[in-house]
């Protein structure tokens, strides 16, 4: 079997990580779905610094427990919570790793206690941030390779694996069997998630690198608007469960508007209908209380669409941005972009977010097209708008590496141990062109 994982690049922020989800190729879910965040028990550092250069043998041994005793994902919040010994660190802010040892220490444990497997005797499929540096996937590769001693691995961009998977799983929904597979590799992916969401162009396999766009708002963002809303409105949280109540308000509740002000009046007429109770359980006092969630449920969602409300040094909503990234696009790709903008990572999942952004970016459309129509006295054939929706959206990106690493033609492309310094990826056949996409090492 082959493993298959996706480290996402995205920032810490409060303790609150995007979460890495692990698992095996050919499988439609991934194993494991933990947070990107290592405990360390610092006092067995502080003791190392401590002891004295004479007595070597005792600094060896804190060295070595240091080293020990660390743990990951849910294990490492809950002793951080439980415990004033451990410090949380996450290896990765802002969509780069800029921490190689915390990041070693969670490939550690993921691969021998969670997915408890033989690094030695499965070949590795990692999927990287389209924005990643050079030198970071070549750290990657230097500790899979020398650390894990893995016989083969593949870095794969996530934009790309997230096209591949919408086409994926929409052609098994299809009895039409469709030759020309080139076509559907090209569109736009909207991926947004806890973290680091970017707009990536991709034409025929290739990321067209000068148009990606990055969007400053993200899921864990519309999770401390919507907790920010709770508060003012006077709703007693729980100062420590706050956030995580927020999270859960959102992924329960919160949806998408077509228009914002109906849905202000639609509240004010008839709350006892739109206004919903969220009950819970106070962790130390045992107390139960309750809060009611109102305007939050569409207010959060709407950062994206009017990022003004929460944030004063931005002010572009989304759907202006996808527009302008696939206008930067060569020109002869925007309407085969325009016509497949896939949505990926779970904040994508809201109720009717699709209906809207698709909405949104086809007036803009339109009216460039009215626009020139009347300007230059010409018919311009209409832009077809397609926002592309699946199930699957929420892991699209590990779903299309488990396909790529389950068919049989990957181990044609990928790279060994022994070829690590090689110029291996000139010779990728042109029908795996999604494949080329990995970093030459």
């Amino acid at each position: 079997m082959h493993f298959v994982s996706q480290w996402d690049m995205n920032h810490h922020q409060r303790h609150v990580t995007r979460y890495s989800k692990l698992g095996f190729a050919g499988n439609s879910e991934p194993s494991f779905t933990i947070p990107t965040v290592v405990a360390v028990n610092e006092s067995f550092l502080d003791q190392s610094e401590q002891c004295s250069s004479a007595n070597w043998l005792a600094q060896y041994n804190a060295g070595v427990m240091a080293d020990l005793d660390f743990f990951i994902g849910d294990e490492a919040l809950s002793h951080f919570k439980s415990s004033g010994l451990y410090s949380l660190r996450s290896p990765i802010r802002h969509g780069q790793v800029n921490d190689w040892d915390t990041m070693e220490r969670f490939w550690q444990q993921s691969i021998f206690n969670y997915l408890r497997c033989n690094p030695e005797e499965h070949y590795f499929l990692l999927t990287d941030s389209p924005v990643s540096t050079p030198e970071s996937r070549e750290c990657m590769g230097e500790i899979m390779f020398e650390t894990f001693n893995v016989p083969g691995l593949y870095i794969s961009v996530q934009s790309v694996l997230s096209l591949s998977a919408g086409f994926a799983y929409l052609k098994s929904l299809s009895e039409e069997d469709s030759e020309d597979s080139v076509s559907d590799m090209t569109g736009v992916v909207v991926d947004i998630g806890d973290g680091a969401p970017h707009i990536v162009p991709v034409v025929n396999g290739y990321v067209i690198g000068s148009s990606i766009k990055s969007f400053p708002l993200s899921g864990s963002d519309v999770t401390q608007f919507v907790m920010q809303l709770l508060q003012e409105r006077g709703e007693l949280l729980p100062p420590d469960d706050a956030l995580d109540i927020a999270r859960r308000v959102k992924e329960t509740y919160c949806y998408t508007p077509s228009d914002i002000v109906k849905e202000f009046k639609k509240h004010d007429s008839k709350p006892s209908k739109y206004i919903k109770q969220w009950s819970a359980i106070k962790p130390k006092t045992g107390v139960p209380y309750t809060i009611d969630v109102g305007y939050e449920r569409f207010l959060g969602p709407e950062i994206f669409f009017h990022p003004e409300m929460y944030s004063a040094d931005f002010s572009t909503p989304l759907p202006e941005l996808i527009d302008s990234c696939v206008q930067s696009a060569p020109i002869d790709t925007r309407r085969a972009l325009y016509k497949n903008i896939v949505l990926s990572g779970g904040t994508t999942m809201f109720k009717d977010f699709h209906k809207r952004l698709q909405n949104n970016i086809k007036k803009i459309v339109d009216e460039r097209v009215a626009e020139t129509n009347a300007h230059h006295r010409v018919e311009v054939k209409p832009v077809e708008v397609n926002v592309v929706t699946h199930p699957i959206q929420s892991y699209a990106v590990w779903f299309g590496g488990s396909v790529a690493a389950s068919s049989h033609e990957f181990f044609e492309v990928l790279p060994h141990k022994g070829r690590l310094r090689g110029a291996w990826s000139k010779h990728l056949p042109n029908k795996h062109r999604f494949q080329r996409n990995v970093l030459k090492f």
